[in-house]
C-alpha cells in the first residue's frame, strides 16, 4: 500500500497492506509510484539516455510520468535526487533531473534542487540489498528549505529503494512534512535471471 513492492513473499502484510520494511520506517519515504517496469523496451530506452547521452529521448519518457500519479496529489516541490558530480560531468546532465523538471511543469509545482550528495559511495550494482542500504547512509544532504513541505522525490529507476530512502530521511531530517517517491521504472525484484542469480537491474 505505501511502498508499491510487488508482493510476493512469506511475510504477511499488516491490516493496512503494508510491508515489512514499511511497518518498520525502513523505507523513508510515504508513498511510492512508477509508470513501467524496468524491463524490455523502456529498460533500453532508459539506458540510451542515461549512458549515451541521448537526452532528448529522456525529455520524450518524462511525458509519461505524470500519468503515474494521482490527479488529486498535493505536492509542494519536486526534488530531483542528485547524481554524484563527477557522473554528472561526464554525462553531461542529471538524468532525474530532467524528469523531474518536466513534471513539475506539467503540474505546476515548483522545482528545487533541495538535496546534495555529502559523499561519494560505491557502485551500487554488486552489492546486497542491507549491503546498498549501508553504502548510501547519509550520503545525502539537504540545502533547500523544505520545512512542513510535500515533497515529491525524482528518479529514473527504483532498484532495492536504498537511494530514495537516504535522499527521505535527509529531506525529513530538514524537516519535509512527507516524500513521495516517482520514478520512471522499477525493478521488480521477484524476477530471477537465465543464471539464477537474482536480476539487479540499475544501480541506483
Amino acid at each position: 500500500m505505501s511502498c508499491g513492492t510487488p508482493f510476493r513473499n512469506e511475510f504477511p502484510l499488516d491490516d493496512e497492506g503494508r510491508c515489512g520494511l514499511c511497518r518498520q520506517g525502513l523505507r523513508g519515504f510515504d508513498k511510492a509510484y512508477c509508470y513501467g517496469e524496468y524491463d524490455g523496451p523502456l529498460r533500453e530506452l532508459i539506458h540510451l539516455f542515461k549512458y549515451r547521452g541521448m537526452k532528448p529521448i529522456g525529455t520524450r519518457l518524462a511525458k509519461y510520468l505524470p500519468s503515474a500519479l494521482p490527479t488529486d496529489l498535493n505536492i509542494d516541490v519536486v526534488v530531483p535526487v542528485p547524481l554524484d558530480w563527477r557522473k554528472q560531468w561526464k554525462r553531461g546532465f542529471n538524468q532525474a533531473e530532467v524528469l523531474a523538471a518536466h513534471v513539475a511543469r506539467r503540474r505546476g509545482w515548483k522545482l528545487t534542487r533541495a538535496l546534495r550528495r555529502s559523499r561519494s559511495v560505491e557502485h551500487q550494482a554488486s552489492l546486497s540489498n542491507t549491503q546498498r542500504r549501508l553504502n548510501v547512509e547519509r550520503a545525502f544532504r539537504a540545502k533547500g528549505r523544505v520545512d512542513g513541505l510535500r515533497v515529491l522525490l525524482v528518479d529514473d529507476v527504483m532498484t532495492t529503494g536504498a537511494t530514495a530512502r537516504a535522499c527521505a530521511l535527509a529531506l525529513k531530517r530538514a524537516g519535509a512534512k512527507s516524500v513521495t517517491l516517482l520514478t520512471l521504472a522499477r525493478v521488480d525484484r521477484r524476477l530471477a535471471a537465465p543464471s539464477g542469480k537474482t536480476y539487479m537491474g540499475s544501480s541506483d
